[in-house]
């Protein structure tokens, strides 16, 4: 396998990228940033700018696989400004990758995997969603992964193996939202949000980066969640956070009302529950290393230690 990357230097990515240097497995990326063309060490950094349109052609040369990451943080503030530079980091940059492919007269590659969340599916605390739901537009984060999933379409026709691959919550010691929810714990102010009953569908950042070169690997097509097999309500992921750093969690839990005054829209970053099945790709032969909570925490906080 020779791998093209997109967002390498992001959490998914660069741990991506860890387990294919172990693989002996070769690696372009692309950056909009000169100073991170040799950063990787082991990988080929080319430059691309998807606001401008233009990409560096040679870095589709001997690539076989692309695995397409990149996108702004949806974690930021939901001002006018930066709604538009997280709705067209994803659109622009699928664009010019399909772009890019159609130019650097490669022909159709075998395998192209598009990153997409979970953000999707609507919001609920009772039903199970799975890859057949049928998808609304009711908020902004679900407008976001449409366009996206829509745009990432279009790259089907230049890949024999196409897949989208719908994330949930990622759980990891280097960054994203649990870093975000240990905090307040470690600091004795853990709280859960709301009515705390929000499902939280999780996936450790191990189990992901296996399950996008397993799904390259076994040259899987279609729509898959990325998510463990256990889904837990939030007031419970609180808690067990609070159990892994040897932290009480027992403060009431922040009211509704007030989590949506501080932060608005993006609110729904929160307080939104979304049950989500793992039976497919568990039917496609991927086993997790870290299918229950516990054994996720235990090894992201005892690595820490």
């Amino acid at each position: 396998m020779k791998l093209l990357i997109t967002g390498a230097t992001g959490l998914i990515g660069s741990s991506i990228i860890e387990n294919t240097q172990k693989n002996d497995i070769k690696v372009h990326y692309l950056t909009t940033r000169k100073s991170k063309i040799n950063s990787i060490p082991g990988a080929i950094g080319f430059l691309w700018n998807p606001s401008t349109q233009e990409i560096d052609i040679q870095c589709f040369d001997g690539v076989d696989t692309i695995i397409h990451l990149a996108g702004a943080s949806i974690s930021k503030r939901w001002t006018s400004k930066n709604k538009k530079e997280i709705f067209d980091s994803r659109v622009f940059s699928t664009q010019l990758l399909k772009k890019g492919l159609e130019n650097s007269g490669t022909g159709k590659i075998k395998t192209i995997i598009c990153a997409s969340a979970i953000g999707i599916y609507p919001n609920s605390f009772h039903e199970t969603f799975t890859e057949k739901n049928k998808i609304l537009n009711e908020n902004y984060l679900q407008e976001i992964v449409i366009a996206w999933e829509k745009e990432s379409r279009k790259l089907s026709s230049l890949a024999a193996n196409f897949s989208i691959i719908r994330i949930g919550l990622v759980l990891s010691a280097r960054g994203g939202l649990l870093t975000k929810l240990a905090l307040p714990v470690k600091l004795m102010a853990g709280s859960a949000f709301g009515s705390g009953n929000q499902w939280q569908s999780w996936i450790h950042i191990s189990d992901l980066t296996r399950l996008f070169l397993y799904c390259a690997t076994n040259n899987w097509k279609g729509l898959f969640n990325a998510v463990s097999p256990n889904p837990v309500l939030q007031r419970k992921l609180i808690k067990k956070i609070g159990k892994a750093l040897n932290r009480p969690v027992f403060l009431p839990n922040i009211p509704s009302f007030i989590l949506k005054f501080f932060f608005g829209e993006r609110s729904i970053l929160i307080l939104g529950s979304q049950k989500i099945s793992a039976k497919l790709i568990l039917k496609k032969g991927f086993s997790f290393q870290f299918s229950s909570l516990d054994s996720a925490l235990r090894e992201i906080y005892n690595k820490k230690r």
